[in-house]
């Protein structure tokens, strides 16, 4: 990896607090710092105020900026003080980081949901930095690189923070994580703690579709990439696919590409192998 390319991570950890805590760095951090909230509530600085942090809230800070974490103070559902708080945080840098941190302004608090790609980045980080022995620590770096661009993509998707909006998308990519399974709408409801009623409601406001139709397309673009480039049998992509039965792939396929599985499968295996220039033996 060149400099220019280079990424640091400085120090990551997990933190889970019992008791009061609290962090000041008033003159920055020195370098870049990415936490997310996991677990529990806590206050921290944004835009020069400290305000109530929640579990799926995740803060960035660039190293000239001041950072305040304050753990201990925040009511609970029955008036309680919260002392519990749990976080990923990361301190890394490097002249890819300051590259990234230019293209575009980013919030100091993005809400994003907590679901297992994003924690697994963060998990993954931390791991490899616990590491006593590591022949190859540029990997840690590659993480972090997804992990920015992954930030930067969930905020593209979040143009809205309000909780309405969070809840449509916590729902859509707990549909994009377990499309190859099946799932009923009280399970989409349940994941975020609202009533079908009202899941179907939030997500058809938010994007335009419903949550069976949604979840349709997901699995039917899921299937057509495995009859292109996979191996399996089309009975296979149909139940991997989350279909039940593959007469009804077969049937809402049809609709959707104008084609059966099989034509579709061997008009584009052939055009694939047109454009990649294979040659017959002499």
């Amino acid at each position: 990896m060149s400099t220019q390319d280079s990424v640091h991570i400085y120090t990551a950890g997990f933190s889970f607090h019992h008791k009061p805590f609290y962090m000041s760095e008033m003159d920055g951090v020195k370098n870049y710092l990415m936490r997310l909230q996991t677990d529990g509530r806590c206050r921290a600085l944004v835009d020069g105020e400290l305000v109530p942090v929640e579990s799926g809230d995740l803060l960035i800070y660039s190293p000239d900026e001041p950072y305040e974490l304050l753990i201990g103070e925040e009511p609970n559902a029955q008036g309680e003080l919260a002392v519990e708080s749990g976080d990923y945080h990361i301190f890394f840098g490097g002249e890819w980081i300051d590259q990234w941190w230019a293209k575009q302004k980013r919030p100091t608090r993005i809400r994003v949901p907590l679901n297992e790609s994003l924690i697994s980045l963060f998990r993954q980080i931390v791991l490899e930095q616990r590491r006593m022995s590591n022949p190859y620590p540029e990997i840690s770096g590659y993480y972090m690189r997804i992990l920015c661009l992954e930030t930067d993509r969930l905020l593209s998707e979040h143009p809205s923070t309000t909780p309405r909006t969070y809840l449509a998308y916590r729902m859509k990519h707990f549909i994009e994580e377990h499309a190859s399974l099946s799932f009923k709408l009280e399970d989409v409801a349940s994941h975020v703690g609202i009533s079908v009623s009202r899941a179907v409601h939030l997500f058809k406001e938010a994007f335009g579709t419903s949550i069976m139709q949604y979840t349709l397309d997901v699995r039917l673009e899921m299937a057509r990439e495995r009859i292109v480039f996979s191996p399996m049998s089309l009975e296979d992509i149909a139940e991997t696919s989350g279909f039940g039965s593959y007469t009804y792939f077969h049937r809402v396929f049809r609709s959707r590409f104008g084609k059966s599985p099989k034509e579709y499968r061997m008009e584009n295996r052939e055009q694939i192998q047109t454009g990649i220039g294979v040659r017959s033996p002499n």
